[in-house]
């Protein structure tokens, strides 16, 4: 089991950062991210308790059931279904005012389940395809929430 924890400062306000990291379409900003779908609605608010989603990696496919959502502070998240087949004990954004903006910290327990070669693949492969893809989705927020109107410096 391997876990990865990425985090970021995002210039911007923590409801705004929220609101873009929890609706998952935006993802595809990452280069490694082909699809995400919404499947099913959550409780009280579209990615809320009980959401699921489906993401389309270069890697793989994934389908996740949100599990926990305190907006705008916290949400988390199981992968249920994915092939390459996975294990998944955690998936967790958290998210904090700070100067400069907002803190995020994304952090994810996975293992590549493959017979043979799932150790393996899960230390050489999972943990820099998870960084390098959460990275990329945390600095596409940057980029577009500071590119709004009331985020322009004058």
């Amino acid at each position: 089991m391997e876990t990865v924890t990425v985090e970021r400062v995002i210039d911007a306000p923590i409801d705004e950062v929220f609101a873009w990291l929890t609706t998952t379409t935006h993802y595809t900003s990452s280069p490694l991210v082909v699809r995400c779908r919404l499947t099913r609605h959550g409780e009280g608010a579209p990615y809320g308790v009980g959401a699921v989603r489906s993401h389309l990696w270069l890697v793989g496919w994934f389908r996740e059931r949100i599990t926990h959502y305190d907006p705008p502070y916290a949400t988390e998240y199981v992968v249920e279904r994915s092939l390459p087949p996975s294990r998944h004990e955690l998936g967790r954004m958290t998210f904090a005012e700070v100067d400069g903006g907002t803190e995020v910290r994304w952090t994810t327990r996975a293992e590549i389940r493959l017979p043979l070669l799932g150790r393996a693949l899960t230390g050489l492969l999972l943990r820099p395809i998870l960084s390098r893809t959460f990275g990329n989705i945390l600095n596409a927020a940057n980029t577009a929430l500071i590119q709004r109107p009331q985020h322009r410096q004058v």
